[in-house]
């Protein structure tokens, strides 16, 4: 596959460094949503895989590039799987209209301890679709597991990492350098997948 530029379909600086670093090695032109002035695209779907689907094809369709759409989340067992596709939305809103993932970690802190449960365990999932104009959607998965932490612990990451310990680590993901925790999220999972399918190494 020819992919000489991609659109990354987020306005979450924080995603799109991650995924700019994870496509460094290969001759291809990173771009965000919010360089070429795109809309953020309302995530309606119910599943990782439509949301993805819905913000890669549509933002593919008004720049008329490849676009690679990405929806990710944290799914914890005793929640029932919440937040899962709603976690971004599960942060509230500060009064720049800004997510604010201290008070959302703070809030799933506290319905774990509610809940009155010692199992903790949770993953993190990422579909991404890499929609090109004129070809069939492709998706690619990747998951780790892990558990919650009540304490949140790093400065590295974004989102829920301060309070999610891989497993097999003794560590948070906000305690990863960007090349350690690329090798086992589940977004370098995914990615892995997607380079293995789309690219061909130098």
């Amino acid at each position: 596959m020819n992919l000489q530029k991609i659109v990354i379909a987020s306005h979450n600086q924080g995603k799109v460094a991650e995924i700019r670093k994870m496509l460094a090695p290969f001759r291809v032109e990173v771009v965000s949503a919010d360089e070429l002035n795109l809309p953020d695209v309302e995530e309606t779907g119910t599943t990782f895989e439509e949301n993805a689907r819905l913000k890669a094809e549509t933002l593919a369709k008004i720049s008329g590039f490849p676009c690679l759409g990405d929806d990710s989340g944290l799914c914890v067992d005793a929640l029932d799987g919440r937040p899962g596709v709603y976690s971004a939305r599960y942060a509230p809103k500060d009064a720049n209209g800004k997510r604010d993932f201290d008070k959302a970690m703070d809030k799933l802190v506290g319905e774990l301890q509610s809940c009155g449960t010692s199992d903790w365990s949770a993953h993190f999932s990422c579909v991404l679709a890499l929609a090109v104009p004129g070809q069939e959607t492709k998706f690619f998965e990747g998951r780790v597991n892990g558990r919650i932490v009540p304490e949140k612990s790093g400065d590295k990451g974004f989102g829920f990492d301060p309070v999610f310990v891989p497993d097999g680590f003794d560590k948070t993901f906000a305690n990863f350098l960007p090349d350690e925790k690329a090798k086992v999220s589940h977004r370098g999972r995914a990615f892995d997948k997607m380079i293995a399918a789309c690219f061909a190494k130098e």
